[in-house]
């Protein structure tokens, strides 16, 4: 037996109505189509449902209990309908996002004026290691996620939406603090602290020496962007560090960015999602807002790096 939700919002008028007539006007059908739908229904119910008495129509006990039935299962179509627009405007709904922790600096303002135009959507935001990231978005857990580099993965699609420049830091009292111009020589006269190994930052870093003929004197081996900030305001050493985790450190003068030739190193950010996933409105929107950020970098100018890292790991 299979009854439609179209012949049953057909009987419902019908029942309602009392009248072919006036429910095939108010569902803008003929008369006879009216007629074919109700015939139809009653052949897979097997069941009588309306019967004419007179010049009227008349629900049988069948039909009363069917009239039942299909007025609640129209008002859920109708409350189902509401919702379903509701997720289309963007009145309600989820937006899941997984990000590598350097891009957790720049990402909290545009998730905030994500949140404020679109208060009833609930934004869900995971910060973990690229593997954890991309392993969030193969499995659904997340729809969308932020990595700076480009997984080959003919699984994942993976589309640039913003520069990632490391910049070499330094206390604020550093003698090279003040200097207007740094050969890339220098930097093996300095101790530098240096990210884990593993990391996207310290590899890049690493390449970029490499092919400039540079040896680095590593210092600590720290584990976090926070971790090599205060390692170096304490003056342990100088640092390579996205520019974008230094902004508060720039304005109350704790830090400085020294401007070694070939620095910043421009890396890049990616937005990633399933190649076989349909996106959701929120995820569309957030995306959208993601390709028109214009954050810029701490000390406002364009980079002057000449190494772009266009596959660097997270």
């Amino acid at each position: 037996m299979q009854i439609t939700l179209r012949q049953l919002r057909i009987f419902e008028s019908v029942a309602r109505h009392g009248s072919i007539s006036r429910a095939a006007s108010e569902l803008s059908l003929t008369q006879p189509a009216v007629s074919m739908q109700i015939k139809q229904m009653e052949d897979q119910l097997g069941l009588v449902v309306i019967e004419q008495v007179g010049k009227k129509f008349a629900l049988t006990e069948a039909g009363q209990e069917l009239c039942f039935h299909a007025a609640r299962i129209s008002s859920q179509t109708e409350a189902l309908m509401r919702a379903m627009d509701q997720f289309r405007a963007l009145e309600r709904g989820v937006l899941r996002v997984s990000v590598v922790s350097t891009a957790n600096y720049f990402l909290p303002p545009l998730i905030a004026d994500f949140s404020k135009e679109h208060p009833g959507v609930q934004v869900s935001l995971k910060v973990a290691n690229r593997e954890a990231v991309l392993a969030s978005v193969s499995s659904n857990e997340a729809e969308l996620a932020i990595l700076g580099y480009t997984p080959e993965r003919a699984d994942m699609v993976a589309q640039y939406v913003m520069d990632n420049p490391l910049v070499v830091i330094a206390a604020a009292s550093h003698p090279l603090a003040s200097a207007e111009r740094l050969k890339l020589c220098r930097i093996e006269d300095e101790v530098l602290v240096v990210r884990e190994q593993g990391s996207g930052t310290r590899a890049a870093m690493e390449r970029f020496f490499a092919a400039s003929g540079i040896k680095y004197r590593p210092g600590c081996e720290l584990n976090t962007n926070e971790a090599i900030k205060h390692a170096v305001q304490a003056g342990l050493g100088i640092g390579v560090v996205p520019a974008q985790t230094i902004a508060l450190e720039l304005q109350t003068g704790s830090l400085a960015i020294l401007p070694f030739e070939g620095f910043p190193i421009v890396r890049r950010r990616f937005v990633i999602h399933r190649s076989d996933k349909r996106l959701s409105s929120a995820a569309l929107a957030f995306r959208s807002r993601l390709f028109g950020n214009t954050l810029g970098r701490p000390s406002g100018d364009k980079p002057r790096g000449r190494l772009i890292e266009r596959a660097a790991a997270a």
